[in-house]
């Protein structure tokens, strides 16, 4: 048997998704089994699967030994290094300046030194994060960058400002701006591009159309042109969609595919510019709020901006 006092972070779930993540290794047809059984108990009282957890209750699970295996698998981030850029953090959350090469969570290559990692580590060693006292809740990412891409991620330090970051989110109320650096000028040199994207999954690659196909999705694309050179000019974009890659896609769609970018771009253009991946940034983060904020209701109003750019300079 084993008892959870549900605290701060685990409050406000429903039991079987706590009981998901506090007890990975019990299958969901054997839990739904042991609450129907009353082998499962909250407050030792009978439960439903829906019923909501509150900060203080007692959740008791009168199941096998063998199924609450500690694994060392949470502790792996301890293996990797703690160096990160920070752009800002308080008691709820922690804006990291991602540099272009580093894996937000772990892919397919493998590894553990993830930009995720690197957070639980640097937490853990400031005393906030200890996998050992906390049931199911693990500070999270709110949103993703590509690996090859740099620019403000957004970690929750807690689980009210997971919820609440992720709700500001779906609801688009953060607004990121870019910057790119791309071969050529810009006409007009500011403007709105609107299209459509189609995703293939199995080459990792997306394509552009002027007129809607099958699947494809609206993308609109906001940009203004900061300084060019004729050969390269550094644009401000401002997303109005969040599809994948597209920035890259709908640049190069315009003839004017972004610098170091083999994927969209031409081999041939790239030959002689000093970027290894594409140059494009996530270089500032401004929080606004159309909904309450909670506990994060002091950040509405606030932007935050990454201190310098590789490539901005590049165009004097």
């Amino acid at each position: 048997m084993k008892a959870f006092t549900i605290g701060k972070n685990d409050a406000g779930q429903r039991v079987n998704k706590f009981i998901e993540k506090a007890v990975p290794a019990l299958p969901k047809s054997l839990m739904y089994k042991y609450i129907r059984t009353k082998h499962i108990k909250l407050n030792r009282k009978r439960c439903q699967p829906e019923d909501k957890l509150q900060e203080g209750d007692v959740l008791e699970l009168w199941i096998n030994d063998e199924f609450f295996g500690e694994g060392e698998q949470e502790l792996l981030f301890l293996n990797v290094p703690t160096k990160l850029n920070i752009v800002y953090e308080d008691e709820n959350i922690l804006l990291v300046d991602k540099k272009p090469g580093l894996v937000v969570h772990e892919d397919e290559r493998g590894g553990a030194d993830t930009l995720i990692n690197r957070i639980l580590h640097y937490l853990y060693e400031k005393g906030e994060y200890d996998p050992k006292k906390e049931n199911s809740f693990v500070p999270a990412l709110c949103n993703r960058i590509d690996r090859n891409t740099g620019g403000i991620v957004i970690a929750a330090k807690n689980a009210e400002a997971l919820r609440i970051l992720n709700q500001k989110v779906k609801d688009r109320e953060l607004k990121k701006l870019y910057l790119c650096l791309i071969h050529g000028v810009m006409e007009p040199k500011a403007g709105t591009l609107k299209d459509y994207l189609l995703k293939d999954s199995s080459q990792n690659m997306v394509k552009v159309f002027r007129k809607q196909v099958p699947e494809s999705k609206t993308i609109i694309t906001k940009y203004r042109t900061l300084r060019s050179n004729g050969k390269y000019s550094l644009l401000e974009v401002d997303l109005k969609t969040g599809r994948t890659h597209q920035i890259r896609a709908h640049m190069a769609f315009y003839g004017h595919p972004l610098a170091g970018d083999t994927k969209y771009g031409r081999n041939r253009d790239n030959k002689d510019n000093p970027f290894p991946y594409q140059a494009l940034y996530s270089y500032k983060l401004s929080f606004e709020f159309s909904t309450d904020g909670g506990i994060l209701q002091y950040l509405d109003g606030k932007t935050f901006q990454v201190e310098k750019v590789d490539f901005e300079d590049y165009i004097k």
